[in-house]
């Protein structure tokens, strides 16, 4: 069994300049590995900031550009794993994805979210397909699943990552206000329904006409929050233990006592006829 020390970086606010949002993240790894994590965790678009507008197309970049080469170097420098949210292209389509970098600088996994919230995201980026919608890997021992905001808020994606043998589920997000009721009760009971933790990395402060709930969390399989943070710029840290996930979903069976049988008319191909 592992336990693998993770690291949630409530931050860097606002639009970083050329190089800032680099630099913040060198800082929190280097906090981050100083605490003993393995993995630091960053929001969504964490590289560029969230509302980009119009300028959402001007920076973006390859899942394999300069950023990215970047981030591998801090990675690397300080021998923790690093989950980055960017706007990808892909040709002529923009995604809004993230790239997971193992402590040796070397990629992965990628993921492009799946479910667009409002109509900001819907009108910058085309959404993720069949291919993103379970994407893993492993770090230290541990299977780690990919997700992104709204994603998290549907119980379809994080159960079908549950049933993929994801132990611990990474979700950045730009989560906004009113919707505090996400981070304070909806994550927690993802993780419990699902027996799997949920690290919850959110943005804080204000851009443009986005105000930013913070309250980054690290969500365990019985439903309590192991850390969290407050309303600004943050790092916290916390403990993934495969062992207790283990003995949580020996005592509480969701999975094992499904009966998906009864529930087909959740996918087309099981629709009942009208």
């Amino acid at each position: 069994m592992t336990s693998l020390r993770i690291a949630l970086y409530q931050g860097p606010g606002g639009i970083p300049a050329p190089g800032e949002s680099l630099a913040a993240f060198a800082r929190a790894a280097g906090r981050a590995a100083a605490a003993g994590a393995r993995l630091l965790v960053t929001p969504e678009l964490s590289l560029t900031g969230y509302a980009l507008g119009d300028d959402v197309a001007e920076a973006a970049e390859p899942a394999d550009g300069p950023s990215a080469e970047a981030v591998g170097e801090i990675a690397a420098e300080h021998g923790l794993a690093i989950h980055y949210g960017y706007p990808e292209r892909d040709g002529d389509a923009v995604y809004n994805a993230v790239r997971l970098v193992a402590p040796d600088g070397a990629p992965l996994a990628g993921y492009r979210k799946t479910h667009l919230f409002g109509a900001y995201e819907k009108a910058c980026f085309r959404p993720g397909e069949v291919a993103d919608a379970v994407v893993q890997a492993e770090l230290d021992g541990v299977r780690i699943g990919l997700l992104t905001c709204y994603d998290v808020e549907f119980p379809e994606p994080v159960r079908a990552h549950a049933l993929a043998g994801s132990e611990l589920l990474l979700v950045p997000t730009a989560l906004m206000r009113p919707y505090e009721i996400v981070p304070r009760s909806v994550v927690p009971v993802r993780a419990w329904e699902n027996q799997i933790y949920i690290a919850y990395a959110n943005r804080h402060g204000v851009e443009g006409d986005f105000a930013f709930a913070g309250m980054s969390c690290l969500a365990a399989p019985d439903g309590t929050v192991r850390a969290r943070a407050g309303s600004g710029e943050d790092l916290i840290v916390a403990d993934v233990d495969t062992a207790f996930l283990a003995a949580s979903r020996a005592e509480n069976t969701y999975l094992a006592d499904r009966r998906p049988e009864l529930y087909t008319s959740l996918s087309p191909q099981g629709e009942p006829r009208r």
